[in-house]
Formats: structure tokens, sequence, C-alpha cells
């Protein structure tokens, strides 16, 4: 299949019934907290089978011929799902940079999904997923500037993790920029890696990005983060993923445990 019939412009309705794709899939929420106003800035918007099945049972059948098919279905499924829950928050969306041929053209349907479920583009981030390697960084960076042109918010996900490193960070400047999980565990007792997340912070400070820090499960990477200036978190230790709801975040959660 070509590039240009994979982003014929498509129906929301039609990439919300999966229309094109020979397995169906839906969406759990996990939020990310703002700790300083104790309030959730943003739901990022996560693929489970229809019985709650993990992401990687889904992304096992996703392939080149139906990649771009996949990536719109997950768009219009989140807008959907984020306007019938009542979402007031930031919608945050995983994107396959390999599956947007053409921005303007693949960019439509998520356009008619906000507009059929009444959802504000405002409220969308638009996150530039790893898992794939980025062989064409000027074609990734046409599509954030895009997308920021059109008032979509932009994020790099699991920045420090897989293909999303410096060199895409000297690239590419999106909204926000969160760390990956596997730079921030325990890093209350890692010297090494509290040097390099602070020097990521004062990278993204200078960049004017927003710092996410993502994976936190315990309230010492949390207070270890927290004085270095990040505001914004993601982990178990907030809240899991709701199955096709929304997470409650505890109160008590930006308080130091008793005995501490």
């Amino acid at each position: 299949m070509t590039a240009n019939n994979q982003c014929r412009p498509t129906g929301c309705e039609e990439c919300t019934n999966g229309e094109g794709l020979d397995f169906e899939f839906t969406m759990a929420f996990q939020p990310i907290v703002n700790s300083r106003t104790g309030e959730i800035f943003a739901h990022e918007a996560l693929v489970r089978g229809l019985n709650n099945e993990g992401a990687a049972t889904i992304f096992a059948q996703v392939n080149d011929s139906n990649r771009y098919r996949f990536d719109q279905a997950c768009r219009t499924k989140a807008i959907k799902l984020a306007a019938e829950l009542g979402m007031q928050s930031l919608l945050s969306i995983n994107f396959m940079p390999n599956a947007v041929y053409r921005p303007e053209l693949c960019i439509r349907t998520t356009l008619a999904a906000a507009e059929k479920y009444h959802f504000p583009i405002e409220q969308i981030i638009f996150e530039i997923t790893e898992s794939e390697k980025i062989d064409d960084l000027a074609h990734v960076r046409n599509i954030v500037d895009y997308y920021r042109q059109r008032g979509f918010k932009t994020a790099i996900d699991d920045f420090g993790a897989g293909y999303a490193g410096l060199n895409l960070l000297a690239e590419i400047q999106t909204d926000i920029m969160k760390l990956d999980m596997a730079l921030l565990r325990n890093i209350h007792i890692r010297k090494s890696s509290q040097v390099i997340v602070r020097g990521i912070v004062q990278v993204c400070n200078e960049l004017g990005m927003t710092v996410v820090a993502e994976g936190i499960e315990c309230y010492e990477e949390f207070a270890v983060l927290q004085d270095m200036g990040i505001e914004l978190f993601q982990g178990y230790y907030f809240a899991r993923p709701a199955f096709q709801s929304l997470a409650q975040v505890p109160a008590d959660v930006f308080s130091a445990p008793r005995g501490q």
C-alpha cells in the first residue's frame, strides 16, 4: 500500500470502529499529576485489549500494512472515550512517527473526531513514542511543527530510553519532555542518575520545555525529583491506569509517609 493510499481521508467513525484492522482494542487512562497544585495535569491514553489485556498483546498485531490505520484508530478512540468520560484535563495520545506520511492529511481524522465529540484540540498532547527507530528527523520535526501550528501540544515520550536521546532533542523541541522510568528508578540512591537528570532538567528549562517524570513508584523517587524542580509526575505511586475510566489520585501521595 502506498503512502498516499494509507493517508487517504478517513472518517472518524471508521477509525473509531477500527475498520481496516483485524483486531479490536480500547483505552485505559493514567493521570499525570501536578505536585505543586495537587491537580491532574493530563491523562495519558494507553492501549488495552477489550478485556484489559496489556498493550504488548495489541502492538504485537501492528505491522507495516496496518500501522497507519492503527495510529488513526488510537487517536479517535482516545478522543471519543475522553469526551464520554467528561475529561477536563489535557489528553495525551501517543503517535507513531513512521505512520504519519503527510501531517496535513493524517491529522484530518483527529480534527474530525475532536469536532464530532466536542473535545477541544487545545486539550490534546501528541507524544512521540520511542518504540520505533526514527530514520528521518527532518520529517518528525515537520510533523511536530505542523501539529503545534494547528494548536496541539507535543511531547517526547520515554526520553533516555530506546531511540529517544540527545540527538532527537537537538533536532526537535516539543512542549513537554517525559523522562523514561528506567532513568528514574531508585534515583534517590543513584548519584549518577541524579547528576544526569539534573542536567536534562537544566537543558529543558533553557529550551522552554516542561519536564514530566514518569514511572514513579515510591515517595523517595518523587521527593528527589521534586527537589530538582520537576512538578509533573506519572506512575503507579500516584495511580495505575484506569481501564476505560479516569483514575483517582489520593491526596496524601504528595506528603511524606509517616515516620519519615
